[in-house]
């Protein structure tokens, strides 16, 4: 009877395993399309303006396009996970990425925009609803699987930054070739969340739903909610503009493009491994105040380093602020398993602080670019980075508590 019973758990044992594998493949197939889509675009900014004959301002909006689609698209995935599946809605998500790296690879104004904002809405479903499928599928590992979620999508990021115009150029596929490609691995992609569809559980879904029901939160009221959400918009405004006008800042310290060039993709590196420490990290501390100081410290330093540092410094200066980065992302995407109770509540979290942080990160380049011509110098651009570093501090310190969404501070 004893042989019976073990040989009976064996193979539960054995497909649960399987099933673990199977969701974590998934979701690291997810990650590496949500940022290569996009990443790829700015190498390439110059070609496809001359190509294209648009508008410098035009050019800019490739960029901008996808991040109005995370910000006003990203508190409606929620809803249609809720009523569709997570699984569903991502599988859907990475078929419509596909069909938008396409159409903006076809020659044309139109179909550059068009093809752009439908990849946006896709990604915007990936970036809410990843975060929430790991709180559902690892709840006693969240810092570890929020870690390689980030890092596949950050490692993917910086491969597509490197090799666009290797593509475009040496391999002669132009700027149409360099950004189609990407539509091969979202149809890979898609391939592997198939699997997905097979192992959705109802009993698990009607749980979930009911567990919800007996506890509504009603997110926008939180105010731990709102500290996460302006945790993730602070953090993400920060990077975007470092992104955007790193190289141009130190050109005009005397560096040259190609030097400026190298230490931006020093400041990207920086930021890889600590994406993925970061969340191991947290996950096993009761609170994260700690690393939301460290965090807060380094873009802090880092800024002010730009800003009255020595330029035979400025290597530290670039990898401190590549530090800052990679522990804020790091704490942002761990922050909506940890402060909320189940995955219905972590995908409105995260939908809630993506929207109003795209938001925040879509204005960002644009006020700093405006603070400098309106006050020809870097100084008052920089004096906004270092003021928003201390905000990253008071609202973490927030964020950083050991409560959940709904519970009394």
């Amino acid at each position: 009877m004893t042989v019976v019973k073990q040989l009976k758990k064996e193979p539960k044992a054995e497909s649960k395993s399987r099933g673990t594998w199977i969701i974590l493949v998934g979701i690291i197939f997810i990650a590496i399309n949500l940022r290569a889509p996009l990443t790829s675009v700015g190498p390439l900014v110059d070609s496809i303006r001359d190509h294209l004959h648009i508008s410098n301002t035009l050019a800019g909006l490739i960029t901008t396009v996808p991040l109005l689609a995370f910000a006003f698209f990203s508190p409606f995935v929620p809803k249609l996970a809720r009523r569709f599946g997570a699984e569903g809605v991502l599988l859907v998500s990475i078929i419509l990425l596909t069909i938008g790296i396409s159409l903006r690879s076809v020659p044309g104004v139109a179909t550059l925009y068009i093809g752009t904002a439908v990849l946006g809405v896709a990604i915007a479903a990936g970036n809410v609803l990843v975060p929430s499928l790991i709180k559902r599928e690892f709840p006693e590992r969240i810092g570890l699987m929020t870690g390689v979620y980030s890092i596949s999508m950050n490692l993917f990021g910086a491969i597509a930054s490197g090799i666009s115009v290797p593509v475009a150029i040496g391999l002669g596929y132009g700027w149409q070739g360099a950004l189609g490609v990407w539509g091969i691995l979202s149809f890979v992609s898609i391939l592997f969340w198939l699997p997905q569809m097979k192992r959705r559980s109802d009993q698990t879904s009607a749980a979930v739903s009911q567990h919800t029901a007996n506890q509504p939160v009603n997110i926008w009221r939180s105010s731990l909610a709102w500290q996460v959400t302006l945790f993730m918009g602070l953090q993400s405004m920060v990077f975007y503009v470092l992104v955007t006008w790193l190289p141009e800042l130190l050109k005009q310290q005397g560096l040259s493009a190609e030097q400026a060039g190298w230490l931006l993709s020093i400041m990207q590196i920086t930021v890889l491994p600590v994406t993925f420490i970061a969340p191991i990290l947290a996950g096993r501390m009761s609170n994260q105040r700690l690393l939301v100081a460290i965090t807060a410290l380094c873009l802090f330093i880092g800024n002010i380093g730009l800003l009255y540092g020595s330029i035979e410094l400025i290597l530290l200066w670039v990898v401190i602020l590549g530090l800052g980065a990679g522990f804020s992302f790091g704490l942002a995407m761990v922050f909506f398993g940890l402060r909320t109770r189940n995955a219905q509540q972590a995908a409105e979290l995260s939908g809630m602080a993506q929207s109003v942080g795209y938001l925040l990160a879509s204005t960002g380049p644009t006020l700093f670019g405006y603070l400098q011509e309106l006050t020809n110098s870097w100084t008052t651009p920089l004096l906004l980075l270092v003021g928003a570093s201390v905000l990253i501090f008071i609202v973490g310190m927030g964020a950083g508590r050991n409560l959940f969404v709904g519970d009394k501070s």
